[in-house]
């Protein structure tokens, strides 16, 4: 972990309030462009990546699988891309805003789509409501931490938007692997695979350029969502989660960061020490909250100040039983099942 004395007052934003305007594009190093697509959520946007590599580009996220960022990826070509081949497209991971548009800029420009095989498989266990993917399993999830469905009329918690945001995916892909060395335009990205929010989530770090593409492990101001879903209801993601910050703490500490969401920041080790005290701090009000017997329904409003809708709900609880399950694990929570419903109570 990342000592206090080494703590400031977090990131600094090198590019002020500058942000790339729909279908543009900003250079936040030679030949690496910062590229912004719209979200219909209220994250409203993702980060995407162009890399120079050599006569061609590296695309890095594809952004949402709608027909405005296809608009979007379209002036793209003919402005930023100018006719130059895309020689790869990499997916830091599954969710829909960075895999959405894989299977068809891959059609567009017959690059080979490259992803780590974890979350290759899991978008399309997703999109076919496969392996475990399925209204079932997450209906049984929801009722067994305290939120049954059928009473409480969230139909939209159990809907595959995920076809909506991924209108087809790629049947082909080249592996990426923890440690993989990839060379575009000359220099040398190193290849780290994160865990908690996304099965193996890849991100990409280069010494020469001084950057590290940090996907949705490290965002700069928001917390990344770390869930458990219903294919695997006793996970312990947060676990996980945390110990993969705890590996990029060995990353140097000058980088410029490209995170998936918010602006390009510098800082990294202030925004790691950042998010370990955001969730020392919410596992300190769960385990005061947990002075009695509490499903994950119940102590929502611990976790969450705003109303919730069926899309924030889904996630919201996935987050509310990861922490519950990192505190149970550590033996400062026990669990009880009664009825069905888990709920947990201060050991």
């Amino acid at each position: 972990m990342i000592p206090e004395s080494s703590v400031t007052a977090g990131p600094t934003y090198p590019f002020d309030e500058a942000l790339p305007a729909p279908g543009e594009a900003i250079e936040v190093r030679p030949g690496v462009h910062w590229l912004r697509m719209p979200l219909p959520f209220a994250l409203d946007h993702i980060n995407l990546w162009l890399v120079a590599d050599g006569d061609g580009w590296v695309i890095v996220d594809t952004g949402l699988g709608t027909s405005t960022t296809r608009e979007l990826w379209d002036r793209l070509f003919a402005n930023t891309l100018r006719g130059r081949p895309v020689t790869r497209i990499i997916v830091t991971h599954y969710h829909p805003d960075h895999a959405g548009n894989a299977g068809w800029l891959a059609a567009k420009t017959g690059a080979p789509v490259c992803m780590t095989t974890g979350e290759f498989l899991t978008a399309h266990a997703v999109r076919d409501d496969a392996a475990g993917h399925d209204n079932t399993n997450a209906a049984e999830f929801y009722r067994s931490n305290g939120l049954p469905l059928d009473s409480e009329g969230q139909p939209g918690m159990l809907s595959n938007s995920y076809r909506r945001g991924v209108p087809e995916l790629p049947t082909r892909y080249q592996r990426l692997m923890d440690g993989d060395r990839v060379t575009i335009g000359g220099h040398e990205w190193r290849v780290i695979c994160v865990f908690g929010h996304a099965p193996e989530q890849a991100t990409l770090f280069c010494e020469s350029l001084g950057l590290f593409i940090s996907g949705d492990q490290v965002l700069p101001r928001i917390t990344t969502n770390v869930g458990v879903w219903g294919n695997q209801p006793d996970a312990n993601p947060l676990a996980h989660y945390l110990g993969s910050l705890e590996r990029l703490a060995s990353l140097p500490p000058h980088l410029r960061v490209l995170p998936s969401h918010d602006r390009v920041f510098e800082g990294l080790h202030d925004r790691l020490a950042q998010l370990h005290r955001h969730h020392e701090d919410r596992l300190a009000k769960l385990l005061t909250a947990c002075d009695m017997p509490r499903s994950a329904r119940d102590v929502l409003d611990v976790l969450f100040r705003r109303k919730l809708d069926d899309h924030q709900m889904r996630f919201a609880m996935a987050e509310a039983v990861a922490h519950l399950h990192l505190l149970h694990a550590q033996g400062r929570l026990t669990r009880i099942e009664e009825g069905g419903v888990r709920r947990y109570q201060r050991a």
